[in-house]
């Protein structure tokens, strides 16, 4: 999906292998089909082993753009929810709709959502139908996989037999939930294929597995065992955090780092209109130095639930102050925001904690909404920074084409 996005605003590498790296340009975290026949790179592959091979066949890089991504993923998903009054968002670039009751022809159906994705955002995407979760999601693995299906796969208009012979030819890998490890196991009782797993004794593989294993092997049968979710569960942690672009060794830049973390986890925990009841701080370097490996982490509870940016990086600071060890090359660190409450579970203090809360309120609602507007981020903390060179790197950063009008696409 990622690789998708920057090639809809890019027309002129389409045809060229793409990739996406990770934060601080790190590993390959996405690729396109043409990338991934050339160049068969695994997932998180680090970049500098195969640069060189790379660029000579022309390869198209980009740092990871997750501004851009989160932007497209919203509008996919606003096209997907006029095809079903139900919908669950199951991650960036996929979701669930509920077809109970839509009497149409599916395969044309699936047709109209996938030309309406691709003209309304430059999408593309593929399309499965089936009787469950999990066999939706082979449905779209298959619609992937299979040209003559031309993106999309209706499990629901085949026979219980034409079913079971697609399913004869799938590693049993390619069931969702079914990692490689799990895969492992079953291989050794025998279970190399998703029929054969259709077929196995439920009872058997609770007992050997678990209860979530019995799960997909009903969905596997057409029973609904996994139900849709029309709101994800309330957040109880709120985290930032990230990998220094170039190592932090002094207080000072440690400070401005975890200033601009514990903004970062404030914002996105308004976003939610939660508030926090602890701050949790953490700072290391990296395993694989040749130093001493030092993971400095500590955590407080509040007095009482807080949005406020200015009291959250105030007590993160306090919390670095503790775990700060000089001489250490700091790698990373982050902020978490922990047991967050919904505004109906707040509970005042008597020790002044909470004064004033109606104009932090106010305050924090005008930031907010100042960073809706300007995207280039005009108001921060003080305590961040002006010169932050342990920033992430992003050498291949591409334009953000949907969140800021200094960026929009020029077409010349």
């Amino acid at each position: 999906m990622y690789a998708s996005c920057e090639e809809v605003f890019r027309p002129d590498i389409r045809g060229r292998p793409v990739v996406v790296l990770s934060n601080n340009d790190g590993c390959v975290i996405a690729q396109n089909k043409l990338a991934k026949a050339t160049l068969e790179i695994y997932m998180a592959k680090p970049w500098f082993e195969i640069k060189e091979a790379a660029e000579k066949l022309g390869t198209v890089v980009f740092s990871s753009n997750y501004e851009l991504y989160a932007n497209m993923s919203n509008r996919f998903a606003a096209v997907m929810s006029k095809y079903s009054p139900r919908m669950e968002k199951y991650s960036i670039d996929e979701v669930f709709l509920e077809m109970t009751g839509i009497h149409v022809n599916f395969t044309e159906y699936g047709q109209t959502i996938k030309n309406d994705v691709k003209n309304s955002t430059g999408l593309p995407i593929c399309v499965g139908f089936g009787y469950s979760k999990t066999l939706s999601k082979l449905a779209n693995h298959c619609a992937k996989k299979q040209d003559h299906w031309n993106g999309v796969c209706d499990f629901t208009s085949m026979t219980e037999e034409e079913i079971d012979a697609i399913l004869a030819t799938l590693p049993v890998d390619k069931v969702w939930g079914v990692g490689s490890r799990l895969a492992g196991r079953l291989n050794k009782l025998g279970v190399h294929t998703v029929l054969r797993l259709k077929y196995a004794d439920p009872k058997r593989i609770r007992d050997e597995f678990g209860v979530l294993l019995e799960r997909t092997v009903r969905e596997l049968n057409g029973e609904v065992w996994i139900e849709m979710e029309d709101e994800l569960p309330e957040a109880k942690q709120v985290m930032s955090s990230r990998s220094f672009g170039v190592r932090a060794s002094t207080m000072e830049d440690l400070s401005q780092a975890v200033a601009f973390h514990a903004g970062i986890a404030a914002e996105r925990m308004r976003g939610k209109e939660l508030y926090a009841n602890g701050v949790y701080v953490f700072a290391q370097n990296s395993p694989h130095d040749q130093a001493e490996y030092y993971s400095g982490q500590l955590s407080v509870g509040l007095p009482a639930a807080t949005n406020s940016t200015t009291k959250i990086t105030k007590t993160a600071l306090w919390l670095l102050k503790k775990i700060y060890r000089p001489g250490v090359y700091y790698q990373k660190c982050g902020v978490m925001l922990l047991e967050t409450v919904s505004s109906s579970g707040l509970q005042s203090d008597m020790f002044g904690f909470t004064e004033g809360d109606q104009k932090s309120e106010a305050l924090m609602d005008v930031m907010d909404r100042i960073k809706q507007k300007y995207p280039n981020n005009p108001v921060k903390s003080a305590a961040e920074g002006k010169v932050q060179e342990w920033k992430m790197q992003r050498n291949y950063l591409s334009p953000n084409y949907t969140g800021n009008w200094s960026e929009l696409l020029q077409v010349k």
